[in-house]
This record gives C-alpha cells, structure tokens and sequence, in this order.
C-alpha cells in the first residue's frame, strides 16, 4: 500500500501543473496509461517535472547505450536496491523493448553470479588489482 495518495485522472486535472506531465508522459509513451510512480509522485509537482524530466533525458533520449540496454542496467540496479515496483515496471519496459524469455533467463542468472560474486570479494575484502585502476 503506497504511503502517499495515487492521483486520480479527476484529481489531475484540477492541477495544472500535474496535468501538463502526465500530458507530456502520455504524449511521449504514446499511451493513455501512466502508472502509479507518477500518480506518487503527484502529490509533490515540482519533483514530478523533475523527475520526469531527469527520466526522458536519461532513458528516452539516443545515447552511447541501446534502449534495451538502459532497461537492463535499470532492472539490475533496482533489483540491487530491492525495488520491486522498478524492478517490474523496468521489466516490462524491456519486454516491449524486444527482451525474450532466453535473453531475461541469461540477464537473471548474470545478476545472480554478481550478487554472488560481490558478496564474495566484499567478505574476503580483497584488494583491487593495480591494472584495474589504470586509466
């Protein structure tokens, strides 16, 4: 249960602010959805227009890194950070990204060896090799 009020679409369109968001959202995802993140984080406008904006900058925009490529490093850190809302949410986005069930069974099990793995070398404090350090 959020801890905070989901905005209604009626709610919405009492704030102008809000509205011209979940407008631009809706206009962006090209969909009339817009989930319940930002029904939150409606109830702080200011941090909702950055955080949207903060969003289509990082996520949306052509950059070094594919799509799909943004998706799965959003799922690992949120699985990371154990937010399941991101973690689904994420997922799905890589699903209507092109993710097959091969390519998420392969991503799960390279999260899983990390985690392992990270645990490991973080117990055994082992020190970082000087040729990773380099440049």
């Amino acid at each position: 249960m959020a801890t905070v009020k989901l905005w209604t679409d009626e709610e919405v369109a009492t704030a102008p602010a809000v509205q011209a968001v979940f407008e631009d959202i809706r206009a962006v995802r090209k969909s009339d959805f817009v989930n319940n993140f930002w029904r939150a984080l409606a109830n702080q406008p200011v941090l909702l227009e950055r955080t949207w904006t903060s969003v289509k900058q990082v996520m949306l925009q052509p950059g070094a890194l594919d799509p799909l490529t943004k998706e799965l490093v959003y799922i690992a850190v949120s699985t990371a950070n154990a937010c399941s809302y991101c973690v689904h949410s994420h997922t799905a986005a890589a699903r209507a990204k092109g993710l097959s069930d091969d390519q998420y069974a392969e991503f799960l099990a390279v999260i899983g060896m990390a985690a392992e793995t990270n645990t490991l070398a973080n117990s055994l404090q082992i020190p970082v090799d000087p040729e990773f350090l380099a440049g």
